[in-house]
């Protein structure tokens, strides 16, 4: 069964990652919450070192609700920062504690983060012709607007690369490479996408 030429196939959990996760489209605010924490967490590392670390972050940072991440204090922080199952950067944590208030301002805006999240596609996943490895950007046009937008809203560590990383992530770009088994299968659910005002 071929799959992406990024992917390690020698561990189980990245390939059911892959296998289950990667590229398809997320709508849920929570399930984005999850992904943007996650991705910032990664700048400067592995994706897959913050993969075996998912569940220590899901029970860290209160199931990833934006509403309760959005309220941690000081001592929080703290306790946090003594986690041996999170990456320990104070830099990425109080990150995490902004973002999630940053989260709550943008959903309130526009009813959704999906509805604002999904707009720099239009509502509908961009498909791309990935072969090789050499074939994948580590940022776009798109992501670069995207960032930019975040930045100004007052989101840390939402550079260009790790949103082209999580629009990957969550299926606004259909990046499995043409012959990986995942991309038609990706596709052919595109028909039962919500349309971007129901968001």
């Amino acid at each position: 069964m071929c799959r992406c030429p990024w992917l390690d196939q020698s561990k189980a959990d990245y390939v059911a990652y892959h296998d289950e996760e990667w590229g398809v489209p997320v709508f849920d605010d929570r399930k984005l919450f999850e992904y943007l924490t996650l991705e910032a967490a990664q700048a400067g590392l592995s994706w897959y070192t913050v993969l075996k670390k998912r569940l220590n972050y899901r029970q860290a940072f209160a199931g990833f609700d934006p509403v309760q991440v959005a309220m941690f204090d000081e001592a929080k922080i703290q306790r946090l920062l003594q986690n041996p199952g999170i990456i320990r950067n104070q830099l990425k944590v109080r990150a995490a504690v902004n973002n999630a208030a940053r989260f709550l301002e943008v959903q309130q805006e526009f009813g959704s983060f999906a509805r604002y999240q999904w707009q720099f596609v239009n509502g509908q996943p961009l498909l791309n012709q990935r072969q090789q490895l050499s074939d994948y950007p580590a940022r776009t046009d798109i992501s670069d607007a995207f960032s930019k937008d975040l930045q100004r809203r007052g989101f840390k560590f939402v550079g260009s690369t790790i949103i082209y990383a999580h629009m990957q992530a969550c299926g606004m770009v259909n990046d499995h490479s043409l012959d990986c088994f995942r991309r038609d299968q990706i596709i052919a659910s595109y028909r039962d996408l919500p349309a971007l005002g129901t968001l």
